[in-house]
């Protein structure tokens, strides 16, 4: 079978969402390799995910292939696929698509509720049958792959639980990879398989044939592959050679963004914000063209007039004007996550304003301008008054701002500039709302600056939790009473814990699986198992220390992270890239 229509609600949760969908995939099992496709998370959340979708067709658009959904359920529910509620163990691929740092926890999880156990090591005697029969031979089992942004910035968390990392993007290796096991009939040896995928494959990563190994000072040697294997893993990447931008492939009035129609409008991104991982592992930036995008628009469903899209931050100008024309014309409605406050075009406003838009997020980032020139955002405070107003001119009554705390460098008088850009911008969005007789309203949404892989910032330290919430209250204080304006802040305790999952290593990923199984606090698991979570988020690291991440090769100059490094400290700004004659981070040496 094919695309699938909405059908009557059955009884069962997963059926409801079946029959509210549009454009999905139900095939038939009999003579085709069943793949699950797991996200851990929630199935609103989930289907919100253009890459999780993006997969989902991918796979299921080969006439040989089932690949159906499982979610992570309520509750201690087995957890079952969307398509024909069939168990996690019926499968006898399991692929993983992992987003965020606390997805590690939440996929141990699901594992675990499915029968299956989450340790690769508890897996180790346990051969591989990629029939369509849910009745699997005795000593077979599922092969688990994960892949996603996550997991190509740093798998080393989650390596002790994963058969194979796919790492990079889909499109250019999954097919391969599938085709490869498909080919496969009847049981096939663990081992022989897994050694195989590694040898045939660029951007294939099995774990268990790398060895991890530590210094006497507890810092990480570099790691010792099996014979035969590369050094290092080479992240696979898409050609900006399209003829169709990403888009969405089922609508869902149960995913969180209910029924929006989302297209990428690249990948990557050439600013060079010294904090943003997926900045630097999604290089070089791939701008797709307008027409690209405006084909993959053309793809809507039926009806569909909500658009969403993605990258709007990183977009050209003059492709934003073409976009809006067309959407505009096709009486559309425009969603987005935030806009770069320095790209907003007449066309862009009068699409916001013809949509109805209320709400509208820019991101500063950092609340001084010195701090945004540390972080190298490049973005000045009268850039963010002016799109500001013209915002709120036209018609988008309801601004976000997104801001970090506890950056490099920062102290309390970053936080007071903050406090006074705040004011500037609410002065200026007041008046033009009384001018238009509506009220405006700004939203400051604060979150804990975490130091990842890959960016220049993965050398520095998780800021101390109580300093924090010192700078939290001071914020608070300095403008509790200010009509039109909320504040939220994130948790500094939960950021702590990210910080420690996204430098952490295989030792920490052993931690996470008693977690996730006992339901203790994260620091008491860490303190019974003689593991300090401050040598992982507190600690500064060396110029030529070995990084748990550098398994992974993304073609980046460790020396052109450390420069960037150097310079942020001094405020010193770095340009956008230039793919075409710029060689600085090394990534394009080798295109």
């Amino acid at each position: 079978m094919g695309r699938k229509n909405s059908s009557a609600a059955k009884a069962s949760e997963h059926n409801d969402y079946l029959s509210r969908e549009a454009g999905g995939w139900k095939k038939k099992w009999k003579g085709k390799l069943p793949v699950a496709l797991i996200y851990p998370n929630t199935y609103p959340v989930g289907m919100s995910n253009l890459g999780y979708q993006l997969v989902y067709g991918l796979l299921n658009e080969h006439p040989d292939i089932v690949a159906e959904r499982i979610f992570l359920t309520d509750g201690d529910k087995r957890p079952v696929s969307v398509e024909s509620c069939r168990p996690l163990l019926d499968f006898p691929i399991l692929l993983c698509s992992i987003s965020f740092e606390h997805d590690y926890l939440q996929l141990l999880k699901l594992l675990d509720l499915g029968g299956l156990p989450p340790l690769a090591a508890d897996r180790a005697r346990t051969g591989f049958n990629f029939s369509g029969s849910s009745q699997k031979p005795p000593g077979t089992g599922p092969l688990v792959i994960a892949g996603g942004v996550a997991t190509f910035i740093n798998p080393e968390p989650l390596a002790p639980f994963i058969d194979l990392f796919i790492i990079g993007e889909a499109e250019p290796i999954l097919p391969q990879v599938m085709e490869f096991l498909r080919s496969k009939t009847g049981p096939v040896d663990r081992n022989t398989l897994l050694r195989e995928l590694a040898v045939k494959y660029q951007g294939c990563y099995v774990p268990e044939l790398y060895e991890e190994t530590y210094n006497d000072d507890g810092t990480l040697s570099p790691t010792t592959a099996s014979s035969g294997l590369p050094k290092r893993i080479k992240k696979i990447t898409l050609s900006s050679l399209q003829d169709k931008a990403g888009h969405s492939l089922v609508m869902s009035p149960d995913a969180e963004f209910a029924n929006l129609y989302m297209t990428e409008l690249g990948r990557g991104c050439s600013r060079g914000c010294r904090f943003c991982a997926a900045g630097f592992v999604y290089r070089p930036p791939r701008l797709w063209s307008a027409d690209t995008i405006i084909s993959a628009l053309n793809e809507r469903l039926p009806g569909s007039k909500r658009v969403g899209l993605l990258g709007m931050e990183m977009a050209r100008r003059e492709d934003l004007v073409s976009i809006a024309d067309y959407l505009l014309k096709d009486s559309c409605s425009l969603s987005f996550s935030s806009l770069r406050a320095d790209v907003i075009t007449p066309e862009l406003l009068d699409l916001l304003g013809q949509s109805g838009l209320k709400s509208a997020a820019i991101a500063p980032d950092g609340g001084s301008e010195r701090l945004r020139k540390v972080i190298n955002k490049n973005i000045t405070e009268k850039d963010l008054l002016t799109a500001a107003g013209a915002l709120v001119n036209a018609g988008v009554m309801n601004l976000k701002l997104y801001f970090m705390i506890g950056l490099p460098t920062e102290t309390d008088d970053d936080i007071l500039e903050m406090v006074e850009l705040t004011r500037r911008i609410k002065k200026k969005i007041l008046k033009i709302g009384q001018q238009k007789k509506k009220l405006a309203t700004l939203t400051l949404s604060v979150n804990n600056f975490i130091p990842k892989p890959w960016t220049p910032f993965q050398y520095e330290s998780f800021t101390p939790i109580s300093l924090l919430k010192k700078r939290i209250k001071l914020l608070r204080s300095k403008l509790a009473g200010e009509s039109n304006i909320k504040i939220t802040v994130d948790s500094p305790e939960k950021a702590y814990f990210q910080a420690v999952l996204a430098r952490g290593d295989r030792k920490v990923g052993r931690v996470l699986l008693q977690i996730a199984r006992s339901g203790k606090n994260w620091r008491q698991v860490f303190k019974q198992e003689g593991i300090k979570p401050e040598d992982y988020a507190m600690r500064k690291r060396e110029q030529f220390e070995v990084f748990p991440w550098e398994i992974i090769d993304h073609g980046i100059d460790r020396q052109y992270l450390w420069a960037e490094y150097k310079k942020a400290l001094i405020g010193k700004a770095t340009g956008p890239c230039d793919t075409e004659i710029c060689k600085r981070c090394g990534v394009c040496n080798d295109q």
